[in-house]
C-alpha cells in the first residue's frame, strides 16, 4: 500500500456537503493500492452533525489532528447568535434579512481573515505534519478546499518537503458565486488572487469537479487541470432500500436553497398550473430538505403556495436518500450567478442514483444541463422560461396521474463513487511514479 496524506477540514461526524467527496474516495482508495491517512481538525465548526457516515470510515485508517482556533464565537456573540447554533454558508439566512452587525461580520471576514476564517489552523498544522512527515513518509498529499486554508497548508508541505502535491478544489475560490459580496477592498482581493495563483501554480496537479470550473481556473492560471466530478455511492442505494413513491405529486429539493438558487419561475408556474388544474390542489407538495433562506419562503408565501410546503430540516443521510427514493420529482437548482454554467452539485449524482426524474433549473448548455441530457435523467429549463416550466410541470403531473412518472436513466456508471476513485488513483499512480 502507498501512504496518501489527505488534509481536509470536513470528516466524520461533519455531515453537509463537504464531506461526502473526500469520505467516499478513503471508502474505495485500499482497493487500488492506496492507504488514506486524514489530516483534520479536533474541534471543528460543523455546519451539522452526521453520525451515519461514520460507517463509511474504512476500519484502521490513520486519522491525524490539532485543534483549531476559530473566530465563530465572537462573531455569534456579536451578531446575538447562541454558542450552540450553526454558521450557514453561502449567505444563507433562515430567519431575517441580514442586519448592520452580519454585513460588518462579512466585511472583517472577507477582509481580515484570508483566505478564510481557519486561517488560525495553518501554522500549527505545518508544525505538526512537518515533524509528522520527518517519521512517517507519504508518496503524495492531497488537499481539499474549500475552506482554502488547506490548500495553503499543502502549499507549506510542498515546499518543505517536496512530496508530490495535488490540490482539488469541491468549490472556486476568487470565482464563487458570492466572492462578490465578501466587500473587500482591493488590498484583500489582490491578496486573495495572489494566494489563489500560487497554489494553482505550485500543485503539482490540480484536480476540478466540472469541466466549465477547469476552464474558469485556466483563465486565472493556464495550466493542465484534471477533472473528476461528484459522484454516488451505489451501497447507499441498494435495491432493497428503493421505497415507495409518494402518493403525492411531490417535489423535492435537498440540500441548502440559498438566495441565488431561488427558483422564482417553479413558483410562478405552479401558481399558474393550480389554477389551471383543480386536481393539482389535492395533489400537489413542496419538500424542502434542509437550510431554506428567508427570501425563499416569502416568495412561496407571495405565490399562494405555503399550504403546500412541507419544510423539513436537516436529516442524516441515510434518511435523505429515503426521501429520494420516495419523491416524485428531485428538484436541482443551479445558482443564478455568472458562474452558473460550471456549477454541478453533489446531489445531482445522488439524484441519478436513486433514478426519479430530475427536474433541473439552469443555463442551457452547462455542466449539470449537459450530463442530464447525456443520462436522459430529467429536463433542463432556463430560468426565464416560463412556457417550457409549466409545459415540463404539466407533463410530469399528467404520467403522475397515469401511474407512469418514471425515468430510464442511462450511462450513470461512470459517476459511481468507485469508478471515480480508481481514476483518482491512476492519476495517484502516475505522480507517484514521476516522483520515484
Amino acid at each position: 500500500m502507498k501512504r496518501l496524506l489527505i488534509i481536509t477540514y470536513y470528516w466524520p461526524p461533519s455531515g453537509g456537503a463537504g464531506v461526502q467527496r473526500w469520505l467516499k474516495f478513503v471508502k474505495y482508495l485500499r482497493e487500488f493500492g492506496w492507504e488514506p491517512v486524514i489530516f483534520t481538525p479536533s474541534n471543528p465548526e460543523f455546519p451539522e452533525l452526521d453520525t451515519s457516515l461514520v460507517k463509511d470510515v474504512p476500519e484502521g485508517i490513520e486519522v491525524l489532528s490539532v485543534p483549531i482556533w476559530e473566530p465563530y464565537s465572537a462573531y455569534k456573540r456579536f451578531i446575538g447568535r447562541g454558542k450552540n447554533e450553526k454558521i450557514s454558508a453561502g449567505f444563507l439566512s433562515e430567519h431575517k434579512k441580514p442586519g448592520l452587525t452580519e454585513r460588518i461580520s462579512v466585511w472583517i471576514r472577507g477582509n481580515l481573515f484570508i483566505p478564510d476564517a481557519r486561517k488560525f489552523w495553518i501554522r500549527p498544522s505545518v508544525r505538526f505534519l512537518n515533524k509528522y512527515l520527518s517519521k512517517n513518509p507519504v508518496k503524495v498529499v492531497i488537499s481539499t478546499g474549500p475552506p482554502h486554508s488547506c490548500h495553503i497548508i499543502g502549499l507549506h508541505i510542498k515546499q518543505l518537503h517536496n512530496i508530490p502535491w495535488i490540490a482539488d478544489f469541491r468549490d472556486p475560490w476568487t470565482c464563487i458565486d458570492f466572492y462578490q459580496e465578501l466587500r473587500l477592498t482591493k488590498w484583500a482581493d489582490r491578496k486573495h488572487h495572489r494566494l489563489e495563483k500560487q497554489v494553482l501554480a505550485s500543485a503539482n496537479e490540480v484536480i476540478m469537479i466540472s469541466p466549465s470550473q477547469a476552464e474558469l481556473f485556466y483563465s486565472i492560471y493556464p495550466r493542465e487541470y484534471q477533472v473528476i466530478t461528484n459522484g454516488f455511492d451505489q451501497e447507499d442505494y441498494p435495491p432493497e432500500k428503493k421505497q415507495k413513491t409518494d402518493e403525492k405529486f411531490s417535489i423535492a429539493h435537498i440540500g441548502s436553497l440559498v438566495p441565488s438558487r431561488n427558483p422564482e419561475i417553479l413558483w410562478e408556474a405552479l401558481q399558474q398550473l393550480l389554477s389551471e388544474l383543480p386536481q393539482l390542489a389535492e395533489d400537489l407538495q413542496i419538500k424542502l430538505v434542509g437550510k431554506v433562506d428567508y427570501s425563499v419562503i416569502e416568495s412561496i408565501t407571495a405565490r399562494g403556495l405555503l399550504p403546500y410546503l412541507n419544510k423539513i430540516d436537516y436529516l442524516p443521510h441515510d434518511e435523505v436518500v429515503n426521501i429520494q427514493f420516495r419523491s416524485q420529482i428531485l428538484l436541482l437548482l443551479i445558482n443564478n450567478t455568472p458562474n452558473a454554467a460550471a456549477i454541478l452539485t453533489g446531489k445531482f449524482f445522488e439524484y441519478l442514483a436513486v433514478r426519479r426524474p430530475i427536474l433541473c433549473i439552469g443555463p442551457t448548455g452547462g455542466d449539470a444541463a449537459n450530463i442530464l441530457c447525456q443520462t436522459k435523467a430529467g429536463e433542463n429549463v432556463t430560468y426565464t422560461d416560463l412556457t417550457g416550466m409549466e409545459d415540463i410541470l404539466r407533463n410530469y403531473y399528467k404520467k403522475y396521474k397515469e401511474g407512469a412518472l418514471v425515468v430510464e436513466s442511462v450511462e450513470t456508471e461512470s459517476f459511481s463513487r468507485e469508478q471515480l476513485t480508481k481514476t483518482l488513483a491512476c492519476l495517484l499512480d502516475r505522480l507517484s511514479d514521476r516522483s520515484a
